[in-house]
């Protein structure tokens, strides 16, 4: 992610300021990527801290709008949890707006969020038809963290969640075209397999012995779409992380240089590359305070070439180059 410049004066803004050092209201133009310091802004603003402009006054933003459903008030820590969750999904949107996915020059499908509280019975997490369900009660850190330490993962973030999501959303997506399908079994496996049945012999069986050599996470392993969706979610992490990493004035040996665009990089192999080499330092600079990795994962033989072949997919953009 970007660091932004203030455009009422000196000073940096980061991507969920709602204003400036000194006070100045200010909202994220994501057609420009810069941010703006005049109206109209989202009619979110008050509610959930949406820092994002509005085509006109009291409409909601581009990342708001995709919104049909937000969660029952009545829930606990509802409007805490979801602004969080919305703050994640605008990061997420961005992202893959410099591949122009779901910006206007984007003429397919946009997705349309449910944004849904808990209540006694979880919320399943998930994509249909381009309809993406998230709970919102994950952005409390204690409950996300329970299910994390249940699951065993080593990661689990709102971040982490939108991207997975949405990456199943951009499978949708590009399996409408003609010459993507073919191309995603071969890599990544028949995706016509029973899907509610392979997640039940994941939960109840386990990852394969040998999955560490497949995929990049034991949830991957249980079928190509998930496959797909974990490998999508961390190209994206890699992508940023990298992006962030040069926006922020760090240096590093592994860079190809200061000005380095890692969204830009038509090289696959040489984007993993380097964000590898600087995850690798910011996870030593982590340990140095006794916290966990940034990015504690491996990457196999395998899962590097499906890192490949997601990369060329979702850097063609929106409109299939």
């Amino acid at each position: 992610m970007h660091v932004f410049s203030n455009p009422v004066g000196a000073g940096s803004l980061w991507f969920d300021n709602l204003s400036t050092a000194d006070g100045t209201p200010v909202a994220y133009d994501p057609q420009a990527r810069a941010f703006v310091p005049m109206p109209p802004f989202c009619v979110n603003r008050d509610v959930i801290g949406c820092n994002w402009i509005a085509s006109e006054q009291g409409a909601f933003c581009r990342s708001c709008a995709m919104t049909a459903l937000a969660p029952d008030m009545s829930t606990h820590n509802a409007i805490h949890n979801w602004a969080l969750t919305e703050a994640a999904k605008r990061w997420v949107l961005d992202n893959l707006g410099r591949w122009h996915w779901f910006r206007p020059e984007d003429p397919g499908v946009r997705p349309v969020f449910h944004m849904l509280g808990e209540g006694p019975t979880p919320v399943a997490m998930g994509h249909a038809d381009g309809v993406v369900t998230i709970s919102v009660a994950e952005a409390d850190e204690v409950l996300r963290t329970t299910r994390r330490e249940a699951l065993e993962e080593p990661y689990r973030t709102m971040i982490g969640h939108m991207r997975h999501e949405i990456s199943h959303m951009l499978w949708w997506r590009l399996s409408l075209r003609a010459d993507f399908l073919d191309a995603f079994r071969s890599v990544f496996g028949d995706e016509r397999a029973d899907y509610v049945a392979a997640l039940q012999r994941h939960y109840s069986a386990g990852p394969p012995i040998d999955w560490k050599q497949n995929h990049l996470t034991t949830y991957a392993s249980s079928h190509p779409h998930e496959d797909w969706a974990e490998t999508a979610a961390h190209l994206l992490h890699l992508t940023d992380i990298a992006d962030s990493v040069v926006s922020a004035g760090f240096s590093s040996s592994g860079l190809p240089r200061p000005d380095w665009d890692p969204y830009s990089e038509p090289n696959a192999e040489r984007l993993i590359s380097v964000a590898v080499s600087v995850i690798m330092g910011i996870n030593h600079v982590n340990r140095s305070m006794g916290l966990p990795d940034i990015y504690p994962f491996v990457l196999s033989d395998a899962a590097h070439r499906k890192l490949v072949f997601v990369h060329d997919w979702l850097r063609r953009g929106a409109q299939g180059r």
